[in-house]
């Protein structure tokens, strides 16, 4: 088997979420049970941490998995979705697993002949899992991949339970009440498991408190717990007051403060119970090295300076609760917006967050699941967003940069509303590299 041969199959022959949607997700953990089960249950071979949340998740992972790589130990981290390349998903100490791991994994899966139908979602979990036993991980860090109660990552019972925040997303799915999406979140809540939740208010923060007495889980609110100071350096973050002194963080997006205080307080627990190589220099090395630790892309991400070229995967009313401010910043100048979404998601109020004096270039993705671009134009009009319509992100991407290029005074060109736009534009610049 190729690895050409092996992603076809994961793509094309599993229910994939990227490509369909709510049809992939497959609720209830009896498939995934037994995968694992045929890969002799490879999850209970290391030690884990599980991270859940509607926003902030992978950078809140990647933060300290990024650290526990710097302090020594030997990581794995899991996270989803992938940008350009499916076995981003799947890494140790940043390095993704190679193609022979994923062509062998697969080639075993077919040849056990399970019957068992699984999901794109719970074939990659398993394998992430088989390859971290196999490289005897000294811990892993693992990103829910949509609620948590149900999800494929749920089979682990982990050190330390991560829920990030709460906001509307995937409700078809969750529920339509932030209640109810926090309800599906505090599912990787384990009995006796300590937990800490990064944001939460009102009736969310009841359903975790009221979910962690249930179980005998301590509990702990970072916005309660871990007070410092955060301020914009050059490229970074800086961060003073913390238990590990003064930390730049090469995260700069306005959502990171939160992140931040999540992963800090997580270190810490971590620290006090079997980790005791982290310390100040290794969170100053994870913090400051994050993306290069971890592999994270995407998160405020500039990736051009002439023009200047911002990217960002925020892709629900949360993450631009953030994003919508971050653009509001004068001294990005006049705003080039390369935008798009897909089709089953309720646009409306990400829309109504967007700057209205920013020249727009709708996008498609190049996903099934993309909303035609025309169509987008149609309803961001009634948010007095205008602009053209493009049926590839490579084609709004370079009619933005030529108006950028062209434009006299400060402008800058940011690339988002969708994770699958963001994947295309990163696709394209690797493409030119």
């Amino acid at each position: 088997m190729t690895y050409s041969d092996a992603i076809d199959f994961l793509f094309e022959s599993t229910p994939m979420f990227q490509n369909i949607g709510a049809h992939a997700y497959k609720p209830g953990l009896h498939t995934v049970t037994a995968l694992s089960e045929a890969f002799g249950d490879a999850h209970r071979c290391f030690k884990s941490v599980h991270v859940a949340g509607t926003n902030g998740k992978g950078s809140t992972s990647s933060l300290i998995a990024a650290t526990l790589t710097a302090a020594g130990y030997r990581t794995g981290l899991y996270t989803s979705p992938h940008l350009i390349d499916f076995r981003e998903r799947i890494r140790i100490d940043g390095e993704m697993i190679s193609e022979q791991e994923v062509c062998d994994f697969v080639q075993a899966y077919l040849d056990k002949n399970l019957g068992l139908a699984p999901s794109f979602f719970e074939l990659t979990t398993v394998m992430a899992f088989d390859h971290f036993a196999r490289h005897k991980v000294n811990v892993a860090v693992i990103e829910v991949g949509l609620g948590g109660r149900l999800d494929s990552t749920n089979i682990i019972t982990p050190l330390l339970s991560v829920i990030t925040n709460i906001s509307k997303d995937h409700t078809a799915l969750l529920g339509d009440t932030l209640p109810e999406i926090a309800a599906e979140k505090a599912g990787i809540i384990k009995a006796g498991i300590p937990v800490i939740v990064g944001e939460a208010d009102g009736d969310v923060r009841k359903v975790f408190a009221d979910t962690a007495s249930a179980r005998h889980s301590p509990i702990t609110f970072a916005q309660d717990s871990l007070p410092y100071q955060s301020a914009t350096a050059a490229n970074a973050i800086r961060y003073t007051s913390t238990p590990y002194g003064d930390i730049d963080c090469q995260l700069t997006g306005s959502c990171q403060p939160h992140n931040a205080a999540t992963a800090l307080l997580s270190l810490q627990y971590l620290q006090k119970n079997g980790f005791e190589k982290i310390n100040a220099d290794s969170v100053r090395k994870g913090f400051g090295n994050v993306c290069k630790l971890s592999g994270l892309m995407g998160r405020w991400m500039t990736v051009s300076d002439n023009p200047h070229v911002i990217c960002d995967t925020g892709h629900n009313a949360g993450g631009w609760e953030y994003l919508g401010k971050q653009l509001s910043d004068k001294s990005l100048g006049h705003l080039h917006m390369v935008i798009g979404f897909v089709n089953d998601k309720d646009i409306s109020t990400i829309l109504g967050m967007m700057p209205v004096d920013a020249t727009y270039y709708f996008t498609q993705a190049s996903v099934k699941r993309a909303l035609p671009s025309d169509e987008l134009r149609r309803i961001a009009g009634h948010h007095r967003l205008h602009g053209l319509a493009y049926t590839s992100v490579r084609e709004a991407f370079e009619a933005a940069s030529r108006a950028a290029t062209e434009e006299h005074g400060e402008s800058t060109i940011f690339v988002g509303g969708s994770t699958f736009v963001v994947a295309d534009l990163l696709s394209q610049l690797a493409d030119f590299d």
